[in-house]
């Protein structure tokens, strides 16, 4: 669905925590998002390390979704994406903010996370605990984090909610970016107006994940 959306391309990945075992969580092998099958799927302990890995390559940045599963109990499902839109916000001053209701969750926040801050010149990447504990910090309580020159996480108490704010975060970053072209004096959703919205949205949200799904399976001819 996130490929098809265009929120990953040959980069990025999801996961979720483990249905019967919440201390682990499960993710698959390192492949492109759109290319990933059932049997792709593997599991993975509270620290990120792989259950049976029977010589599959993992993702590098599975520590993640690791360190944001032992941070927060109440997340089900991890996105990581490149959004093209989001990067804007994450590497300037400019916070972003909830455009219109399907972005309502952006009113509780959204915190931008710099790695060079306790890691200095990295590559980058989240490679180890001690960089996914920091990056679970700064996501708080809140649905979404920006790390500076990488792109985002979202998080959700499902997958598909996680997935329903990875895209609409990238929707709204573009809709800002249009209104800032326009002028300064943008109209955002108030925090009470915010909060009532997200509750509607995760109410209504299998209308959305339902035309998703046809159009992936559609896509496979399935």
């Amino acid at each position: 669905m996130l490929a098809d959306l265009g929120i990953v391309d040959g980069f990025g990945h999801v996961s979720a925590r483990h249905p019967t075992n919440p201390q682990h969580f499960l993710m698959a092998r390192s492949v492109a998002p759109a290319l990933v099958t059932a049997d792709d799927i593997m599991e993975f302990d509270e620290n990120g390390e792989p259950v049976d890995a029977r010589g599959r390559a993992i993702f590098l940045e599975r520590f993640i979704h690791a360190a944001i599963y032992r941070a927060r109990p109440d997340v089900m499902g991890v996105v990581h994406a490149h959004s093209p839109g989001v990067i804007p916000f994450a590497n300037g001053k400019t916070p972003l903010k909830p455009m219109f209701h399907n972005g309502a969750f952006l009113g509780a926040g959204t915190p931008v996370w710099d790695i060079a801050k306790d890691f200095g010149a990295t590559d980058m990447l989240v490679r180890n605990n001690a960089i996914g504990n920091s990056l679970a910090q700064a996501l708080g309580d809140k649905a979404i984090v920006l790390m500076r020159g990488h792109g985002d996480v979202a998080v959700g108490s499902a997958v598909k909610v996680a997935v329903f704010r990875a895209y609409y975060t990238d929707v709204n970053a573009r809709l800002q970016t249009q209104a800032l072209a326009l002028g300064p004096d943008i109209t955002f959703l108030s925090p009470e107006e915010s909060a009532k919205a997200d509750a509607v949205n995760m109410i209504i949200m299998e209308r959305v994940w339902n035309l998703w799904r046809l159009r992936v399976q559609t896509l496979l001819g399935k």
